[in-house]
């Protein structure tokens, strides 16, 4: 897979900065093995960048998207460190994670594909698409994510905790979402391909 424009790699630069930084959590390749730590191989590189950034207190202001632990990991990366990790972890191969509970999967999928009209709810599918690749620059990849991880953003979306959605799109979708519709959701795009 080939890195989006703007997306200059250095990869023995990324792949030492991810063996040292970001492979306890996230593994060297991006295929974390623990559900509380998204899987980055294959998503976006805009996506990550953006992520990587938004973790990252710039200029006196307080970070986009606040996680101490994220924070650490982004004080000392430069702006051309964060475009080059988001290259290299754009060109890994996923190794998905799949969905455990067949009937919350069933019940994802409607929300997924039609949305929840009586909650004023859009189906996922018009961001995310129908195999939940995203649209580059725009929405993430969240096919084969854990589902628990998804939970966690859904949740967070939906309380405030988490605000460095552009126009406060996730918060309007996620504050509609229950919490069983949340882990619907979660479930079947874990299970997407």
């Amino acid at each position: 897979m080939a890195s989006a424009p703007g997306f200059a790699q250095d990869a023995a630069k990324a792949q030492g900065i991810a063996n040292q930084v970001c492979a306890a959590c996230h593994a060297a390749d991006g295929n974390s093995t623990g559900p509380a730590n998204p899987k980055l191989a294959g998503q976006h590189p805009e996506y990550i960048n953006k992520q990587l950034s938004d973790f990252k207190a710039q200029g006196g202001k307080k970070a986009a998207r606040e996680n101490p632990i994220m924070s650490g990991m982004v004080a000392n990366l430069s702006a051309d460190d964060m475009k080059s990790l988001a290259a290299y972890f754009s060109t890994q191969k996923l190794k998905p994670a799949a969905a455990t509970d067949k009937d919350l999967a069933s019940a994802g999928q409607k929300i997924w594909r039609g949305g929840n009209p009586g909650a004023g709810v859009p189906a996922c599918a018009g961001c995310h698409g129908p195999t939940g690749a995203g649209i580059p620059a725009q929405y993430p990849r969240v096919a084969g994510q854990f589902a628990e991880y998804l939970v966690t953003q859904l949740r967070a979306f939906r309380d405030g905790a988490r605000a460095n959605d552009p126009n406060g799109m996730m918060r309007g979708v996620a504050g509609r979402l229950s919490d069983r519709d949340i882990k619907a959701v979660a479930e079947y795009a874990a299970g997407l391909r």
